[in-house]
């Protein structure tokens, strides 16, 4: 559709993670989904900085984590000072952010045409 969602960042280390995106609408045309994470759990990535960019869409709700569930084990969210959320970004918060990332998730509302 009319949609895209980027996400840039820099890291070092780590050796042959495999990360998944994934990016959806709902069947209504409503909403918007944008998901990158790793399937194996914790990354042992050193993330110096992160964006997720949506456009075509507003962010309704975003959230990011320094684990990613995994055997039984849950999502182990970031704290609210590391990272921010605007309107059409998710993106790390200089001096706060510990360089910890397994999984970013975004769920956007589409512009409605009014008839």
């Amino acid at each position: 559709g009319d949609y895209t969602c980027t996400f840039t960042y820099s890291a070092q280390g780590g050796t042959n993670e495999q990360w998944q995106m994934n990016i959806g609408v709902s069947e209504d045309n409503l909403l918007f989904s944008c998901s990158v994470w790793r399937p194996q759990g914790k990354s042992y990535l050193f993330f110096t900085q992160f964006k997720a960019e949506v456009k075509g869409a507003k962010i309704e709700y975003a959230m990011a984590y320094s684990q990613a569930a995994v055997g039984g084990q849950s999502d182990v969210p970031l704290k609210e000072e590391e990272f921010e959320i605007t309107e059409t970004t998710v993106s790390h918060r200089e001096g706060k952010f510990r360089f910890e990332l397994s999984k970013l998730m975004i769920v956007a509302k589409t512009p409605r045409d009014e008839l």
